[in-house]
């Protein structure tokens, strides 16, 4: 019989598609944040994991690296973290995602935080602006 069996290898692909199916939405992480619309350009793709602070809808800070992302951390600890991620790569990209609810007060006392552990510049995270409803002849 000169015929390759192939169905042992369709079952071994079936069980890594569900396998797959049900990790990948396990692999989004963050907070959730209702962010502000703005027109700004997408930024390139960048080869290192930037740095980011998310800052909720009742202004409690999350910062991405350095324990579990989902968990609020205090002012003092995310001085910490930053500051140590950014001594050992200062061209880390910083990114500042912060709820359209948040007082303007609270992001920037965030980002006071980031520029005292050595972030120069800071980014914004925002959801792009809806397409223009095109009108009809």
């Amino acid at each position: 019989m000169g015929e390759i069996n192939v169905v042992p290898y369709i079952d071994v692909m079936l069980v890594l598609l569900i396998i797959f199916m049900i990790t990948a939405p396990l692999l989004t992480q963050g907070v959730k944040v209702d962010l502000p619309r703005a027109g700004a350009e997408p930024m390139d793709a960048q080869r290192l994991q930037p740095l980011v602070l998310s800052v909720d809808r009742a202004g409690r800070l999350y910062l991405n690296m350095g324990g579990d992302p989902g968990v609020a951390v205090d002012d003092a600890t995310i001085a910490l973290r930053a500051t140590a991620v950014l001594r050992r790569n200062p061209d880390v990209p910083v990114l500042v995602k912060a709820d359209r609810a948040v007082p303007y007060g609270r992001v920037v006392q965030a980002m006071v935080i980031l520029q005292r552990a050595g972030a120069h510049k800071l980014g914004f995270i925002t959801d792009p602006l809806p397409p223009p409803v095109q009108r009809g002849s």
